[in-house]
């Protein structure tokens, strides 16, 4: 048996899934004309509260066009310094709005509404112009941290006090509702931009929303289309995140159980020194060698990946199953 442990982005359709996407009606959506994609986007605007939302081949790409969206040359990004879009998004902050970006040092990847207003810049022409905050939940290098809805208003209030826009890089931001049941609704009030992932924890095999308010959708859709984002019968696609909305999010709790019970082997493990907390399905833990580590659980059936030279990454998922779970206990426990 093999457990692949290494990211929530290695699901697969379910059968009912792809029974679904094959019945799923299709048209040519440059032209705006596929009903299934147009279904996907009213969802998940509806949803969100928000006025209009977009259909893009990745997160990556949702991430870029909402922080172009938002701003012009010369200005500036605050974020936290292990964000996605900082770390994991090739430079396309710098290559696609010619901006720069202000680094926090937060907690687990979480940066406090106090850190944001303390990096904003004065009116000096020496430096950039702050203009928007970029926050991402779960957070990713935090281990699958949530972030506290109170503090999010918080980060909101200084936004609005400082004229400053609010995005959120919510790839797995659902694996944080099923934990707080936040209202979506409620994200929707408080982002200006939001980006959401289907093919991680939801599982659908390809593709990510992007949700705005107070933004003509011409703007967004011609991002994306210079992004390469136009896509042509989609619906085939976007009709599997219709599917993982309606069937796979409530499910998400078992991923938190499993992490959660991964982490409590674990800790039990003498190989291990220390590690994050667990909140949602990824679990974070610090050895001695973290390559060494990796290439040991993989002699013995289990996938997983480095994240820092002392770190070692593991995400469970729709494809993670309880049997899996089991194999993976013995292999944690025969180190």
């Amino acid at each position: 048996m093999i457990a692949d442990l290494r990211s929530d982005t290695f699901t697969r359709p379910t059968p009912e899934m792809l029974q679904f996407m094959m019945q799923a009606p299709i048209g040519d959506d440059v032209y705006g004309e596929d009903p299934s994609v147009a279904e996907l986007e009213r969802k998940m605007a509806e949803m969100f509260g928000m006025d209009d939302a977009i259909f893009c081949p990745s997160g990556t790409m949702t991430n870029q066009i909402g922080i172009k969206l938002l701003t012009q040359p010369m200005e500036e990004i605050i974020c936290d310094k292990n964000s996605h879009i900082q770390i994991y998004e090739g430079g396309g902050i710098a290559y696609n709005s010619l901006i720069s970006s202000k680094l926090i040092d937060g907690d687990r990847g979480m940066i406090t509404a106090e850190q944001v207003e303390a990096a904003i810049n004065p009116d000096d022409l020496h430096q950039p112009i702050s203009k928007i905050v970029a926050l991402e939940n779960t957070m990713n290098k935090g281990g699958g941290a949530i972030y506290d809805m109170e503090e999010i208003r918080k980060i909101a209030a200084v936004c609005e006090k400082h004229a400053l826009h609010l995005h959120l890089d919510g790839a797995r931001l659902f694996n944080a509702l099923v934990v707080t049941n936040d209202s979506p609704k409620e994200y929707g009030r408080l982002f200006k931009t939001i980006s959401v992932c289907l093919s991680k924890g939801l599982g659908a095999p390809i593709g990510s929303v992007l949700l705005f308010n107070g933004i003509p959708r011409i703007k967004a859709v011609r991002l994306r289309k210079v992004m390469g984002g136009g896509m042509r019968q989609a619906g085939l696609i976007a009709s599997a995140g219709t599917y993982a909305l309606d069937h796979h999010v409530e499910r998400l709790n078992d991923d938190h159980r499993r992490a959660k019970q991964l982490a409590n082997a674990l800790k039990e493990a003498a190989f291990v020194e220390d590690m994050y907390p667990v909140e949602t399905n990824i679990v974070i833990f610090k050895v001695k060698n973290s390559a060494e580590m990796v290439k040991t659980l993989a002699e013995k059936g289990v996938k997983c990946i480095t994240f820092s030279p002392v770190h070692v990454r593991m995400v469970t998922h729709l494809d993670f199953t309880d049997d899996m779970l089991e194999h993976t206990l013995q292999a944690i426990h025969s180190i």
